[in-house]
């Protein structure tokens, strides 16, 4: 079995709904167990080693992760010099109530942590559901993120009312994609329609 993690920060909510449709995507995926984790709940930095993907979750703060997930990051140092995480795979998401906010730059700020950690990043490869002509709200990926996955939640909104059906599909095949190829299938098509994977080999 194959051990995911999905460790996220959420002070009030909506990253962690996210993060659970994320989390229920990926135990979809025969050969993977999941654990999710909350920043607050992690108790060492070398609880990252028990596993074999990491997916990353944090909202964006002024273009950039929150201030505990940066923390978090920085924790790491010492995994860093003797590079405990290096060849696992890794991936990200984030969630602000714009729908820019500048989330990019989050997702390149994990995707920079993860580099450095010889960690291999794992983007996300849906076609955004308005090229298939769905209305925007039932669209996977309609933010048009590749980098990882992105979402919009409605400002001053409780989490189960915030997101978009189509945002939370999407996160639904964003952990199901990552834990496909943590589990040594690959994608067969990118279409948000019809069969997504196939075994590998």
């Amino acid at each position: 079995m194959k051990k995911l993690g999905i460790i996220y920060h959420s002070p009030h909510g909506h990253t962690a709904h996210f993060a659970h449709h994320v989390a229920s995507g990926g135990r979809a995926v025969s050969g993977v167990t999941v654990q999710e984790l909350p920043l607050e709940k992690m108790e060492t930095p070398q609880a990252l080693t028990d596993f074999d993907g990491l997916i990353l979750g944090s909202p964006t703060y002024l273009g950039g992760v929150s201030g505990p997930f940066k923390s978090f990051m920085d924790s790491t140092g010492g995994l860093w010099r003797a590079q405990s995480l290096k060849g696992k795979l890794a991936a990200g998401f984030t969630v602000s109530s714009l729908p820019s906010g500048d989330k990019l730059s989050t997702l390149m700020s994990m995707f920079v942590f993860s580099m450095q950690h010889g960690m291999i990043w794992i983007g996300n490869p849906f076609l955004p559901g308005t090229m298939q002509g769905d209305i925007p709200e039932q669209a996977v990926n309609r933010l048009g993120s590749w980098t990882g996955a992105m979402a919009q939640a409605a400002h001053g909104t409780a989490p189960e009312q915030a997101f978009t059906p189509g945002d939370l599909r999407g996160a639904e095949m964003f952990g199901r994609n990552f834990a496909e190829v943590l589990a040594g299938r690959c994608v067969e098509s990118e279409s948000a329609e019809g069969p997504l994977y196939r075994a590998a080999g």
